[in-house]
């Protein structure tokens, strides 16, 4: 192995540690605090050390398959099914699961990542209160192509943590990239989170009945 390979290797690992052990929450933080940790300040002049967010997330559920084996799959069954329960219950704004319970490549730490769609945020947080949910809304700005935009979050208190990315009416058949692989972001409506629960997890389907 060539050592540019081999030390990209090395930093993939490292950062995925990070994110499972520490806790890092981004890749880019974790990329770049295992880069520091392995080949000092010069890695700032070295991009082609830095692997890809795909190639981290590859060895991240790698790690948590060999850390967690036997209650991996209970947990990715217990959380798709409180999806399931939350996509059913929020049915007038259209949810779709995305990110890491849709792909089944958990870790601690994981959240359940949920798309909704309206126009009034109001009518969100009306709906969210009728239901008697605590909830926190947080506000966050990107940049799109050169112009900043306002995107609404809704954090939702049960036993994992459930994040709701709102989106206008009009996002509905819109499909984004992901930021890991840059590939189509897997969106499941309700309809297929139901059939994914049926498909992957039959024997715990069972036994709870």
């Amino acid at each position: 192995m060539k050592k540019q390979e081999r030390i990209r290797l090395l930093i993939t690992r490292e950062a995925a540690r990070l994110m499972y052990e520490e806790g890092v929450g981004q890749y880019f933080d974790a990329k770049r605090m295992a880069a520091k940790r392995l080949i000092g300040k010069q890695y700032r002049f070295t991009p082609k050390y830095l692997p890809s967010n795909g190639e981290i997330s590859d060895a991240l559920y790698e790690l948590s398959q060999l850390k967690d084996p036997d209650t991996h799959e209970e947990r990715l069954y217990r959380m798709r099914c409180r999806a399931l329960e939350v996509m059913e219950q929020l049915e007038p704004f259209s949810p779709r699961l995305i990110g890491s319970v849709s792909t089944g490549r958990i870790r601690e730490g994981s959240d359940i990542d949920l798309h909704v769609f309206c126009d009034e945020i109001e009518e969100l947080e009306h709906y969210l209160n009728t239901l008697g949910w605590h909830y926190e809304r947080q506000t966050t700005t990107i940049n799109v192509n050169g112009r900043f935009v306002d995107y609404q979050h809704i954090h939702l208190d049960f036993d994992f943590p459930i994040e709701l990315s709102v989106y206008p009416l009009r996002e509905l058949r819109v499909v984004g990239r992901s930021s890991t692989d840059n590939k189509p972001i897997r969106r499941l409506s309700a309809t297929k989170v139901r059939q994914l629960i049926t498909d992957e997890h039959w024997s715990l389907y069972i036994k709870s009945g």
